[in-house]
């Protein structure tokens, strides 16, 4: 239960430096810190040191299919609608093609048995 406490506290405390930046004008530095993939490098420390080298390489090739199947287009929605919605608008839509497409990407990984 501890383990839990502090991912939530390391998450947290990172996307509030990724806001804090952005909302003081370091721009430069928000992005940056918003392109570190702040939580897969949070919980590939904990999957590495919990479950070793071999599940964290299977873990890793999981997750760079996953984003080219749903990251990927959650992000050109969001692209392509924010001209034209507001942001709770597009971001709704975009996170629902995330997840349908996510959710549809790990379905099959755990049915044909794929990056175990």
């Amino acid at each position: 239960m501890f383990d839990l406490a502090i991912y939530f506290v390391a998450g947290g405390v990172v996307t509030t430096a990724i806001v804090f930046l952005e909302e003081s004008g370091f721009r430069l530095l928000s992005g940056l810190a918003t392109l570190i993939p702040v939580f897969t490098l949070i919980a590939y420390f904990f999957i590495g040191e919990s479950r070793g080298g071999s599940a964290l390489s299977s873990h890793a090739e999981l997750v760079l299919a996953g984003t080219l199947v749903a990251w990927v287009p959650y992000m050109l929605v969001v692209i392509i609608l924010a001209p034209h919605l507001d942001t709770y608008k597009t971001i709704g839509i975009a996170l629902g093609v995330f997840f349908v497409l996510a959710i549809g990407f790990l379905l099959l990984t755990q049915h044909f048995g794929w990056f175990q």
